[in-house]
């Protein structure tokens, strides 16, 4: 009886894993204008930008996360910049507790995800205090 509980729970652990795995890839943002290529970082889920249609600014030098709120953050490159983190499998293709930083205005917002279908994640970003206010973006994965 011992051996079959085992069994069970191995098989179990090993189909969570797989499930958790389904949202890693790349992925178009809702505009189409950058890829975010969301891994595995620790225990959690993260992602950042490795392509973007417009990478440089009017004067052909690389975009700069100007807007954070940091100031010696500023002089950050957009590309390859970490704007999910922390995101933690809860089930039935929903990653939550996750953080999403937005390089345009430089605010950090609460985030959950979620796996539509293979090629569909809905990605919502939320006022880390009022999780009712929020706002839900449909990326699409990168195939091509």
């Amino acid at each position: 009886m011992k051996s079959i509980t085992l069994l069970f729970g191995l098989l179990f652990s090993l189909t969570t894993f797989a499930q958790s795995d389904a949202i890693l890839g790349e992925w178009y943002t809702a505009d189409k204008d950058a890829i975010v290529t969301i891994f595995t970082d620790g225990k959690t889920i993260s992602g950042k930008t490795t392509w973007m249609e417009e990478p440089n600014d009017s004067k052909g030098n690389p975009k700069l996360d100007k807007e954070n709120p940091d100031e010696n953050l500023r002089s950050r490159k957009r590309m390859g910049l970490k704007i999910m983190q922390d995101f933690v499998y809860k089930g039935d293709n929903v990653w939550e507790d996750g953080k999403i930083y937005k390089p345009s205005n430089g605010k950090t917002y609460g985030g959950t995800a979620t796996l539509v279908n293979k090629n569909t994640l809905e990605l919502e970003g939320y006022l880390i205090s009022l999780p009712f206010i929020g706002k839900t973006s449909t990326w699409t994965r990168k195939t091509d």
